[in-house]
């Protein structure tokens, strides 16, 4: 049965109307992932290196020692990135097949998932070395292997209990940040918990057991979890609500792009997908914090934190458009909608995050006045060229999305962060980069940022040309997208 229910998924990846475009997105994820693969397999040699000479430590204590960081990065990363591995299940909840056959099919493919696997193209060399190169007993170096892969299994079946939860994951993750600020100035020693923890694996026979009976209980919430949404009239149904009508009245004089922004600002109050979207370009605001504290002296990175900084709103809102709108945009373009306006109302709507972001980001002259004409003339450039940029890339970006979940749905996570819109952000980040090194070697730094401001203003006093290209690109690909939505 498990087999069937994988030929059925491979038979709708190739029956899939966007066949060519998934295709396209799976071979440079696989290329991704052959990068990293080939990444975690000269860890285990770099580690080795750098306990020794920098650090005067063992290898097996220093990797113990700041593992704890791992563990909290995977989860996190996880949780955006890792979609439920599951196909459409409504088909299935009709036919003589038990929900328990289809939970478990379920659960057995996240065993599959690169975030489990490529654990293991780390810790399998690096047992090795620690055996034949460190000497180490091979019985206690596997118990710890063992410890540490269920470390990664249990993030896996936690991230399945976290799905949706915003509110836990954010706690948690302030949690951490909070115990590794304390770490940092010394307050406590979190670091030398997690040696002590992480290398009694190994040094003290059964503990290795924790992690183990930990994923199992972990296993089991989370195979409840699945089962007991694998309902037509539980899981998938729609939740409701009292109806409410709501109009920010000024804008009504802005004719029917008003209309539209009206439509946005409900979107963003009511929709949890939507809000999603919001709260995450909240925290690019303070990506900053991690480039411009003295830890990465570059140019070209502090730039890179600049355009996240600004951008956050405009990239996590800007690049599902017109995919926002999928669940009525077939009824939407038969009522003869101005193109222009609806697509002007979207890139109002990205201005604002932009300039708000640009505000609040003020505090960024605490690390002085070069960081932060950096973060204005990233964002003037993010105003002027990368809105187009992005209104633009929208429209190849046919994945609907579930208005209703903010969770990654059991329906094939198409809420999720995946790997299109990855790419779609490739020429926000390339175009500034290539303009500011150009200048940069010329004239220095400031003169760079400056020319990425300057760009910016241009392109803005420019819009009505820049949205003309736009609004044919977007009527080209009309059809295309129709389908795509009406596939969902």
């Amino acid at each position: 049965m498990y087999l069937r229910l994988l030929s059925l998924e491979i038979k709708s990846f190739f029956r899939n109307p966007q066949f060519g475009t998934n295709l396209a997105m799976k071979i440079l994820a696989a290329f991704g992932i052959v990068y990293f693969a080939l990444v975690f397999l000269a860890m285990p040699f770099l580690l080795f290196k750098v306990s020794t000479e920098e650090f005067g430590m063992e290898p097996l204590r220093l990797f113990s020692r700041f593992f704890i960081y791992y563990w909290a990065l995977d989860l996190v990363i996880r949780y955006f990135v890792q979609q439920m591995p599951t196909q459409n299940i409504k088909p299935f909840l009709t036919q003589n097949i038990t929900k328990t056959k289809l939970v478990n099919y379920t659960v057995l493919k996240t065993f599959l998932s690169p975030f489990n696997w490529l654990n293991l193209l780390f810790l399998i060399p690096f047992a090795g070395l620690l055996i034949f190169d460190a000497g180490l007993s091979p019985v206690r170096v596997l118990m710890f292997v063992i410890g540490i892969i269920f470390v990664f299994y249990f993030n896996n079946f936690l991230n399945i209990l976290l799905n949706g939860k915003d509110a836990v994951l954010w706690v948690v993750a302030a949690a951490i940040i909070f115990l590794g600020a304390l770490d940092y100035y010394g307050i406590i020693h979190l670091t030398q918990f997690s040696e002590k923890f992480f290398y009694s694996f190994y040094e003290t026979p059964g503990v290795f057991l924790i992690p183990v009976f930990l994923t199992a209980a972990a296993a089991f919430f989370a195979h409840k979890n699945i089962k007991n949404n694998f309902y037509l009239d539980k899981g998938l149904e729609l939740k409701k609500a009292e109806g409410k009508t709501e109009n920010i009245e000024f804008l009504n004089r802005f004719g029917v792009t008003g209309t539209f922004i009206n439509n946005d600002v409900r979107l963003l109050k009511r929709s949890k997908a939507a809000r999603s979207a919001l709260l995450m370009s909240i925290a690019f605001l303070f990506y900053g914090l991690l480039l411009f504290n003295g830890a990465y002296k570059s140019d070209f990175m502090q730039l890179f934190a600049a355009i996240f900084v600004t951008g956050g709103f405009m990239m996590m809102f800007g690049q599902r458009v017109p995919a926002w709108d999928s669940s009525y945009y077939p009824l939407m373009m038969t009522q003869n909608v101005p193109y222009k306006q609806y697509l002007k109302a979207k890139w109002s709507i990205i201005v604002l995050g932009i300039f708000i972001s640009l505000i609040l980001s003020v505090f960024y002259l605490y690390f002085g006045v070069e960081i932060w004409l950096t973060v204005l003339g990233a964002g003037l450039y993010n105003l002027g060229v990368n809105s187009y940029v992005t209104l633009l890339a929208g429209a190849y970006n046919k994945q609907a999305i579930d208005l209703n979940s903010s969770a990654k749905s059991f329906g094939g996570g198409t809420n999720n962060f995946n790997i299109k819109i990855l790419l779609l952000m490739i020429p926000q980040l390339l175009l500034p980069m290539a303009v500011y090194a150009l200048i940069k070697s010329f004239a220095g730094q400031l003169p760079a940022v400056a020319a990425l401001g300057i760009l910016g203003i241009i392109g803005f006093f420019l819009r009505d040309r820049i949205f003309a290209f736009i609004v044919k690109v977007y009527k080209n690909e009309k059809y295309s997208t129709l389908t795509a939505f009406k596939k969902v």
